[in-house]
C-alpha cells in the first residue's frame, strides 16, 4: 500500500494537526518525517484543545502506530512532557509508539546557541522559536550532532560533553556563556525516560508496513514557504517541509508516494520575521487575528495576518505535487462583507507574474488583487456541503480554477466533527 503526505502550503499553522487527527483512522501509521518541538498542531474534541509539538498527530486513536522518524529532532525534555499530560488525559501511547534511533537529539546547549545567535542578530533577526532546531539541524549536517540512539550506547555522557564544549566554543566569539547548568540534570532525567520507549529502526518498521500492505500517513511540520531549500531564505525553518522530505525524513522510496494533501487557510499568516506580500497592517488584518485566535500554539506570538496569495500557493502546490486540498478556517472570514485574494504580484519592474520570485525580490513586489463577495454566514453550524452558502461555494471553486487542484476538505471551526467532505 502507498504513503500519503500532508503537508502545509504556507508559513505553517495551517490546521495540519486537525487533519491528520481526522484522517488517521483510515491509516494504520502516522509518521512525522521533519521539524522538532518548534512545531505545534491543535487538535480539538470532545471540548477539548491538545497541542502536539513532537508526538504524531495520530496518537489519540489506539489502534493507529506512532512513528517519529528520523528526520525529526528531539527535545528529550519537552518529549517528556508532551507524553505525561497525554497521560494524565487517559492517553496510552505506550504500546504505539515509535521512536526512530536516528532522530537528532536537541541538547540544552543547542537552545543556548539558538539564544546567543538570535540576540546577536538584532534587527535582522530569523524570527526563531528558540527550542534549538536551528543548531541541531546543524550539527547533524556537520555530521558532530548525537542520535537518539546514542543515548544506548556507554560512553553517552562523554559524548554529551563533548557536544558542550564543541558548542561553547561556538559561542565564544559573543563574548557570551551557555548558562546551562541549570537544565542540564533535567535533561539527562528526561534522556533515562527516553531509554525507556520503544527506541527503533523506524525505516525498517515503516517499509515492513508497506510490504504488508498497511497504509501509512506521512505528517509534515511547518509550511511549504519555511522550507530550508524554496521557502522564503533566509526565514526559514532547517529542514526539509515539503512532500519530498517525506522519503529523506522517514526512509521510504519515492515510489511509495501516493496522495499529497495540502493544508491551506482561507487566509494567510505567518509567525515571525520575513516577507509576507498580503500582510494587512491594518484593522482588517487585526480583525482577522481576533476572529481566528491566530496567535502561536508553541510561543504564543501574535501571528502576522493577510489575505490569501495565491502566487505562493500555487508554488507550493507545484513543488509538493499537491492532489488534493484542504481549506481550513473558512469560518474565520464569516464577518466579512468582502473578501480579497491575490492572484498575481506586480513586480519592481511594473511586470504582472503569477509566480513567486525569489524571495530577495518579495519585498518588492505589490500584490494584485481580486475581490469576491462575503458569505456573511455562520459557518461554525453547518455540518454538511451542501449548506454551504453559495458565495463561499463560488470561493472554493475560484478557488480551484486558480489553483488547478480540488478543495476535497473545508473546516468550519477548530473542533473534529466540523470537519465537511466535498
Amino acid at each position: 500500500m502507498p504513503v500519503d503526505v500532508l503537508v502545509g502550503l504556507q508559513w505553517g499553522d495551517e490546521g495540519k494537526g486537525k487533519i491528520v487527527d481526522v484522517l488517521a483512522p483510515t491509516y494504520d501509521a502516522v509518521a512525522r518525517f521533519q521539524g522538532g518541538p518548534n512545531a505545534g498542531h491543535t487538535l480539538t474534541f470532545d471540548g477539548v484543545k491538545h497541542v502536539l509539538h513532537q508526538v504524531p498527530s495520530g496518537i489519540f486513536h489506539p489502534h493507529i502506530l506512532n512513528i517519529v522518524g528520523n528526520g525529526v529532532v528531539l527535545d528529550p525534555v519537552v518529549f517528556r512532557g508532551e507524553l505525561q499530560k497525554l497521560t494524565a488525559r487517559g492517553v496510552d501511547w505506550s504500546h504505539n509508539l515509535y521512536i526512530s534511533k536516528k532522530a537528532q537529539l536537541i541538547l540544552p546547549s543547542h537552545r543556548a546557541l539558538d539564544r546567543i545567535s538570535e540576540e546577536a542578530r538584532g534587527n535582522t533577526k530569523i524570527g526563531s522559536t528558540l527550542k534549538g532546531i536551528g543548531p541541531t539541524y546543524s550539527d547533524k549536517i556537520g555530521r558532530v550532532g548525537l542520535r537518539v540512539g546514542h543515548i544506548l550506547l556507554p560512553d553517552f555522557e562523554a559524548r554529551y560533553k563533548e557536544a558542550v564544549a564543541h558548542h561553547a566554543s561556538i559561542a565564544a566569539p559573543y563574548k557570551k556563556g551557555l548558562e546551562i547548568e541549570e537544565f542540564e540534570a533535567d535533561f539527562f532525567s528526561a534522556v533515562e525516560f527516553l531509554r525507556t520507549l520503544q527506541l527503533a529502526d523506524t525505516e525498517y518498521l515503516l517499509n515492513d508496513l508497506l510490504t504488508q500492505g498497511k497504509r501509512v500517513l506521512a505528517e509534515g511540520a511547518q509550511g511549504s514557504l519555511l522550507d530550508i531549500d524554496f521557502g522564503t531564505y533566509p526565514y526559514v525553518t532547517s529542514s526539509s517541509t515539503i512532500a519530498a522530505g517525506a522519503c529523506t525524513g522517514l526512509g521510504i522510496a519515492p515510489r511509495h508516494i501516493d496522495k499529497v494533501f495540502g493544508i491551506t487557510k482561507a487566509y494567510c499568516t505567518r509567525v515571525g520575521s520575513g516577507p509576507f506580500p498580503t500582510e494587512l497592517l491594518d484593522e482588517v488584518g487585526e480583525q482577522i487575528r481576533q476572529a481566528g485566535r491566530e496567535f502561536g500554539s508553541t510561543t504564543g506570538r501574535p501571528r502576522r495576518c493577510g489575505w490569501i496569495d495565491l502566487p505562493a500557493l500555487r508554488y507550493a502546490i507545484m513543488l509538493n505535487g499537491v492532489t488534493e486540498l484542504h481549506l481550513m478556517k473558512a469560518d474565520v472570514l464569516d464577518g466579512f462583507a468582502e473578501i480579497r485574494a491575490c492572484t498575481h504580484y506586480r513586480t519592481a519592474t511594473g511586470e504582472s507574474t503569477p509566480r513567486l520570485p525569489d524571495p530577495g525580490e518579495l519585498d518588492a513586489v505589490t500584490p494584485e488583487y481580486l475581490t469576491l463577495p462575503g458569505w456573511h454566514s455562520d459557518l461554525t453550524q453547518l455540518t454538511d456541503t451542501t449548506q454551504l452558502p453559495s458565495n463561499l461555494l463560488s470561493y472554493l471553486t475560484f478557488l480551484e480554477h486558480e489553483l488547478q487542484v480540488p478543495i476535497r476538505i473545508v473546516s468550519v471551526s477548530p473542533d473534529r466533527v466540523s470537519t465537511l467532505y466535498r
